[in-house]
């Protein structure tokens, strides 16, 4: 009889499946090996390994999954069941996932991918970082049950932003935002106010939204007089910058005289100590006013307020809405026609004194910047003016025309 005949045939099948069996078991059990290694807490529910149930960890945080295998495994035909924070983070990305399930060769390979597209979304939606627990919600309850409700303003709709007011002793209204973190009350909130000076909150784990509001209010005091300095230049003066000053502000841009304007930045800590002043103008006319502060500077006292101290000191009456409309102070730029460029008014002035025309510093720099007869030393422009031809000069603009 031929080697090759039928009878020895059967042998060698029988040889080949069990080896081929043999090997699908060492490569089952490799990604079993592979699976808990990866994703510890996500188990298979039956002995046929078809069900799978629990978490995949991604970024410190646990997204309750099951994912059902068809009986030959085949993973193109499996079916997801996620969380409801692992669908509102997966939402968009649909079509990625049912693309990993068709090209991934095992369960293991598709839960690496799986993670990595998770990640991705994370940093995508960070609002999505860390979704608060039930006692997030019954903490926040009881905290502005305590601190009152008529203390809140605002709050968004995930329960994590709440904009809560205050009131100071001169009557002054406030509000500070508070962002607070998932594990709140164990991590400390995100704080900001509209605030000349940072602010910087005490926290530890026992703390309450109260706390905040409690340092928020002694903040505002310790910050009471400050107000008062510029609520009183606000209130007496023509003020022509900032156009609508915020209490964060401590610069004040006060009118003298048309095209004649003064400069202050007053100190949170000391505000009745002479402040940072700084005279604009043309210079016939700034010229005899800082001579004025010059020589007077000795004069100021610390126990009257800034505005009192510099009618002293400058010898001078500053106009009021009592005395003076605004559009007496509100002069057109001689190039651009408009009152504001931005947040820009005119600040630069012919200093010719049958002249005097004012001009936006953008719109000087790029005029002079266009004639040939101009000259540039450093970081300053020589030129003639618009309108009179007289010497003029600028310094290059720092803001965008």
């Amino acid at each position: 009889m031929s080697k090759h005949t039928s009878p020895d045939s059967p042998p060698h099948r029988c040889v080949n499946s069990t080896t081929q069996h043999h090997t699908a078991d060492f490569e089952r059990s490799t990604m079993e090996s592979l699976l808990v290694k990866e994703t510890p807490l996500l188990l298979p529910l039956n002995k046929e390994k078809t069900v799978y149930d629990g978490f995949i960890t991604v970024q410190e945080r646990d997204f309750r999954i099951r994912i059902l295998l068809p009986p030959d495994h085949q993973l193109k035909l499996a079916k997801l069941h996620c969380c409801w924070q692992l669908k509102q983070l997966l939402c968009g990305y649909g079509h990625i996932v049912k693309q990993r399930l068709h090209h991934s060769p095992d369960l293991v390979s598709f839960v690496l991918e799986l993670k990595t597209v998770l990640e991705v979304a994370l940093k995508c939606r960070p609002e999505c970082h860390s979704i608060p627990p039930p006692q997030y919600y019954s903490q926040l309850i009881i905290e502005m049950e305590e601190l009152g409700w008529d203390k809140l303003v605002s709050i968004d709709t995930e329960f994590r932003t709440l904009r809560l007011r205050a009131e100071d002793s001169s009557g002054r209204q406030h509000v500070v935002t508070v962002k607070l973190k998932p594990k709140h009350p164990v991590e400390a909130p995100w704080c900001s106010a509209d605030l000349p000076v940072p602010l910087a909150m005490t926290w530890t784990p026992q703390s309450s939204l109260g706390h905040v509001h409690t340092q928020f209010l002694l903040l505002l005091e310790s910050l009471a007089e400050f107000w008062a300095v510029l609520d009183e230049i606000d209130e007496k003066t023509w003020v022509l910058e900032p156009e609508k000053p915020s209490r964060a502000d401590t610069m004040r841009r006060i009118a003298i005289a048309n095209n004649v304007s003064i400069k202050v930045e007053v100190d949170t800590r000391h505000p009745k100590m002479l402040p940072e002043c700084c005279l604009l103008g043309a210079e016939h006319v700034v010229t005899p006013l800082r001579n004025k502060l010059n020589a007077n500077m000795h004069l100021w006292n610390p126990d009257c307020s800034i505005l009192q101290n510099l009618r002293d000191v400058l010898e001078i009456e500053f106009p009021s809405p009592a005395t003076h409309e605004k559009s007496s102070f509100s002069a057109e730029c001689g190039i651009c026609y408009a009152y504001r460029l931005e947040s820009a008014i005119p600040d630069q002035v012919c200093n010719d004194p049958r002249c005097g025309q004012p001009f936006h510093q953008a719109c000087l720099y790029e005029w002079l910047r266009g004639l040939p007869s101009s000259r540039q030393s450093f970081n300053i422009v020589f030129g003639e003016c618009p309108y009179c031809s007289k010497p003029i000069t600028v310094k290059m603009s720092t803001q965008k025309p």
